[in-house]
Formats: C-alpha cells, structure tokens, sequence
C-alpha cells in the first residue's frame, strides 16, 4: 500500500521542527558554559546528537530514489528514524532537566 499524498512532505518539516526546537533548547541549557562536565552532561550531549543525525537524516531517507512507485520503503525507514530522533531529543530534554 503507498503511503498518503504528502506524507514525505509531512516528515520533513516534521523533522525540521523538531531538531530546530532540540537545537535551541540545547543552546538555552547552556553547552557552552565554562563550569565542569558531569556524566549526565555528557549523556544529555550524546542522546541530543543522536536524535539530531536521525532526525537529519529523515528528508534524506524518505526522498530517496525507489523501484516502482508504490514502493514506500524509505517512507517507513523514515518514520522510524523520526520517531527514535524525537526520542532521543527527548530523553536528552528529560535528563537535563531531571539532573
């Protein structure tokens, strides 16, 4: 079965929104003050910058070239790459606040 018209239109911005929003928490959290790392820190960091390649790699997954038109294998890859970016993002968003 194809995937709905504008699906991969759907996804992009989607994606785009939400690496936008994680990009500019991470800069109010302050990644740029001199004070000592903690652990936590470095894994607030680390589950940000997954969630970012995932959800940067979102328009280039569900864009790619298929074999027959029916075909939404890449839409399916980039769900699923949306959905593990926008958890990740959020669990970063949840450790820096927990911390």
């Amino acid at each position: 079965m194809p995937s709905p018209a504008g699906s991969v239109v759907a996804l992009s911005s989607a994606s785009a929104t939400a690496f936008s929003f994680g990009i500019a928490y991470l800069g109010y959290w302050g990644v740029h003050e001199p004070a000592p790392w903690k652990f936590t820190d470095v894994l607030v960091v680390m589950f940000a910058l997954g969630g970012f390649a995932c959800l940067g790699l979102v328009p280039f997954v569900a864009t790619r070239p298929v074999r027959q038109e029916s075909d939404d294998d890449g839409v399916r890859v980039a769900r699923r790459l949306f959905l593990g970016g926008v958890s990740a993002v959020w669990l970063a968003l949840t450790l820096s606040i927990v911390k």
